[in-house]
């Protein structure tokens, strides 16, 4: 069974800062840092989630502030248990979740994204509808890939505008 050292403290001041431990050279790097915990967490959670994709076992450390000094926060590789729900609450429709909002919102973004380099910058509410209804019945890449046509297309329609200006 392979043993991993203890994750050594972040050098100067105390800020939250994630470290992962790289086998191949046997040594703890800082993977994400920044002022506050959210935007450190949410890159721990992708990183992992990659290594655990690939067939890793990610070893990460989470260190943070705490009353002028270091600590280091526990990072449970796997989440807790969830308590048992009761069997009322399950009929409940039940809410996103953190990351199907924050996915949704990424794909979101890309396709407003697309459209602004197509040229369509004054979206109307039927424009913000045909979004919304991309978003939730199309996965990401595919999401990226009509973004990619529109900009391809825009390049194009600017291209021949310059030309006919040009001509």
């Amino acid at each position: 069974m392979e043993t991993r050292p203890e994750s050594p403290q972040p050098q100067g001041d105390p800020r939250w800062v994630a470290m992962v431990y790289q086998l191949s050279s046997a040594s703890w790097r800082v993977c994400a840092e920044s002022p506050h915990r959210s935007p450190v967490q949410y890159a721990l959670g992708e990183m992992a989630h990659t290594v655990r994709a690939r067939g890793g076992d990610p070893a990460i450390s989470l260190w943070g502030p705490k009353d002028g000094g270091w600590q280091r926060y526990d990072t449970a590789a796997a989440p807790p248990a969830a308590a048992p729900v009761p069997a009322a609450a399950t009929d409940a429709p039940k809410a996103p979740s953190t990351h199907t909002q924050r996915m949704d919102g990424r794909r979101r973004q890309v396709l407003l994204a697309g459209l602004t380099k197509a040229g369509l910058y004054d979206l109307t509410p039927d424009d913000l509808t045909a979004v919304e209804a991309l978003v939730e019945s199309l996965d990401e890449t595919t999401v990226r890939r009509v973004a990619q046509w529109l900009a391809t297309a825009s390049g194009v329609t600017q291209g021949t505008k310059a030309a006919d200006q040009a001509g």
